[in-house]
This record gives C-alpha cells, sequence and structure tokens, in this order.
C-alpha cells in the first residue's frame, strides 16, 4: 500500500504566499517524476508543476515565476512553494508521483486525496 499525504493548503490573501508538501510512504522501491496538479471549481485538473528524480522540472505558464517546486528524495517528499498569489490560483491542489512499489512490474500512478488553497481577502 502506498500513499501520498499533502499538506500547507488554506486561506491566503491576494500577494500572499503559502507552501504545499507531499509526502509519500508505505512499500517504495523508487519514485520517479513527482508533480502538483490543481483543479478550480467547474474546471478540469491542469497540471501546475513536475520535478523529475534528478530535479529538471516544468511548470505551467499561468505559474512562472511565481511557484517553485523541489523535492527531497530522502524524505520521498515534493514541495510547492507558492507565491504572489492570485484569485486564479484558487483550487484543489493535488501531489502525483510515479512510483515502483515492492512486488510490482512496473511504474505505478499515485495521487493525493488533495488540499484546498484558497486565494482571498
Amino acid at each position: 500500500q502506498v500513499q501520498l499525504v499533502e499538506s500547507g493548503g488554506g486561506l491566503v490573501q491576494p500577494g500572499g504566499s503559502l507552501r504545499l508538501s507531499c509526502a509519500a510512504s508505505g512499500s517504495i522501491i523508487s519514485i520517479n517524476t513527482m508533480g502538483w496538479y490543481r483543479q478550480a471549481p467547474g474546471k478540469e485538473r491542469e497540471l501546475v508543476a513536475t520535478i523529475s528524480r534528478d530535479r529538471s522540472t516544468n511548470y505551467a505558464d499561468s505559474v512562472k515565476g511565481r511557484f517553485t517546486i523541489s523535492r527531497d528524495n530522502a524524505k520521498n517528499t515534493v514541495y510547492l512553494q507558492m507565491a504572489s498569489l492570485i484569485p486564479e490560483d484558487t483550487a484543489v491542489y493535488y501531489c502525483n508521483a510515479w512510483i515502483w512499489v515492492t512486488g510490482a512490474s512496473n511504474w505505478r500512478e499515485v495521487w493525493g486525496q488533495g488540499t484546498l488553497v484558497t486565494v482571498s481577502s
């Protein structure tokens, strides 16, 4: 059994900052790409940022220059530092990871339960 647990969401004023964390636990052999996605009310889930095991990163155009993704491989954890937040960033943020679990024959895609970020004055 493998799971991703997110933390760090909440209410923040426009222009503010917030840091999300996501820790993977369970029978993990290795973790490949990790990332963050978000889903705003009435919209489809979209990519926010991804980071490979060697820390190559990819960002959605809407967050470039404002958000920073990072990871700690020793802790099986990925972070999302969000700055200069705007109301349009309001969404449920989901952690995602490709994990090789014990006894598996290929990588498994795992999702967290989501954490709500609300940007409002």
